[in-house]
């Protein structure tokens, strides 16, 4: 079959969503060739990215190159559909649905049978279309922030969700508790729900040596540092880390270092006030967005990460802390067990004193730390990109016998005479 891709101009400072959408894209470009399928990858940059250029498997469109000329062509086509729109009080034409239309006019074009998302999204519902989900949060904690003001909450369940699982071919997410979520929310038929765990991301698994920097200088940090790479949400819990660390110092007389890498999205402001309240301003490091090969370093180097957040059932960070040698404490969220099986201490998110303990227990014990090393290290080789690509060649092989019964050029009318 061939398949349509959209990919968009992801910068590092996204964090997760970057990492995740680049390993598959990577891996997409190594091994897609061996699924007997073909890629069309849509963007709407001018030129294509030199992987696609030196992959026959793989063929670009630029969304740009003739757009305006498409819009004006479609004015016409499209004035008429308005008012067949208007004549039907529960349809709506909004400038989203136009660019769904000029999308679907281009993979019709291409010849394209279905698109796949490595995001939570879609090309067009109106043509068949694989989406991921990662998690949702919305409707599991829907009091933070992050899934709920600002119209985020309907813009997630509406847009997202609703409808867009409901008419997904397929859907993809990382877990069975995540498939579990999936079914019980939106009534998805759980034969259409795929588990593909995440893969652990390249960049950890084939780290080089001289691609180390010495952290300690450039960042003047000391040593035996607790990492937390995370963006500043509310739901990534760097409050009850913070207060753990306090329990660590109040009574053992622990006094642990806690390197905090990641974007500001509208919560660090607030954690630094309570690094100042708790008086640990010469524990804590801010060092907001750091390149990625910065990043090996500070997984490398660290005594543990601590990977604090409330979100699941999947996350990226410990897999490339396993990858790179750091023992992992992490936030006993749906899923994690599933996702981390026995290569970390799992902890409760909300009690200090038990993230506390926890970091206790690897200071403590230095054949635990190693231990968890190396159960990481196992963990961290058993999924990766290419078994997640292959295992998109399965759902599209499956997908192939339904999907020739119709065109893939030519539009569907149900009432054609």
């Amino acid at each position: 079959m061939k398949v349509g891709i959209s990919i968009g101009n992801l910068t590092q400072e996204i964090g997760g969503g970057y990492t995740f959408e680049s390993e598959i894209f990577q891996s997409l470009v190594n091994f897609g060739s061996q699924g007997g399928h073909n890629f069309v990858i849509y963007s709407w940059d001018k030129e294509a990215p030199t992987e696609v250029l030196s992959s026959p498997h793989l063929e670009f469109v630029s969304l740009q190159r003739d757009i305006k000329q498409r819009l004006i062509d479609q004015l016409s086509r499209r004035a008429i559909a308005i008012q067949e729109k208007i004549k039907n009080s529960h349809a709506e034409f909004t400038i989203k649905q136009w660019q769904e239309q000029l999308l679907l006019d281009y993979l019709r074009k291409n010849g394209v049978d279905i698109t796949w998302s490595f995001v939570h999204g879609c090309m067009s519902m109106e043509m068949p279309y694989i989406t991921t989900v990662w998690d949702l949060q919305h409707r599991l904690q829907p009091y933070f922030p992050e899934v709920s003001v600002e119209g985020e909450w309907d813009r997630r369940e509406h847009i997202e969700c609703s409808t867009r699982l409901r008419r997904a071919a397929f859907v993809i997410t990382g877990t069975k508790v995540g498939k579990s979520e999936i079914e019980y929310f939106y009534q998805v038929p759980r034969e259409r729900i795929k588990v593909l765990p995440f893969p652990t991301p390249q960049f950890a698994l084939n780290h080089r040596i001289d691609d180390e920097i010495n952290i300690f200088q450039k960042y003047q940090i000391p040593q035996q540092y607790l990492f937390y790479p995370a963006q500043f949400w509310a739901n990534k819990n760097h409050i009850n880390l913070l207060l753990a660390i306090k329990y660590l110092l109040d009574k053992y007389g622990l006094e642990f270092p806690v390197v905090f890498v990641g974007s500001d999205h509208g919560n660090q402001t607030y954690v630094q006030e309570i690094v100042t309240e708790l008086n640990l301003n010469k524990q804590v490091y801010f060092l907001g967005f750091v390149p990625q090969k910065d990043v090996i370093s500070l997984y490398k180097n660290a005594f543990a990460l601590t990977y604090m957040t409330f979100f699941g059932p999947d996350n990226l960070p410990p897999l490339e802390a396993f990858a790179l040698g750091c023992p992992v404490i992490a936030s006993k969220v749906s899923g994690a067990e599933e996702q981390l099986e026995d290569a970390a201490l799992l902890v409760d998110p909300k009690d200090p004193e038990h993230i506390a303990s926890a970091i206790k227990s690897l200071w403590d014990h230095k054949e635990l730390r190693q231990t968890l090393i190396q159960r990481g290290a196992k963990r961290a080789a058993k999924w990766t990109g290419k078994d997640y690509i292959q295992g998109v060649f399965s759902i599209l092989d499956e997908f192939q016998a339904i999907r020739r019964c119709w065109s893939n050029t030519k539009p569907y009318y149900r009432n054609s005479i």
